[in-house]
């Protein structure tokens, strides 16, 4: 993974899933400032990252 700012992040073993990280990209992205979830897989857990404008 490259490096990148994270916006929050969610334990893998969360019992609703990545559900709360997406209900936090979805609210950031509400807000204007867009955002997506990945899964780190080193640090087992869903990061909330900001969507990166081409």
């Amino acid at each position: 993974m490259t490096a990148r700012e994270v916006l929050d992040w969610i334990p893998a073993g969360n019992p609703r899933g990545s559900w709360p990280a997406e209900e936090k990209a979805a609210e950031l992205t509400a807000q204007g400032q867009p955002a997506t979830v990945r899964m780190d897989l080193d640090r087992d857990r869903f990061i909330v990252v900001p969507v990166e404008v081409r």
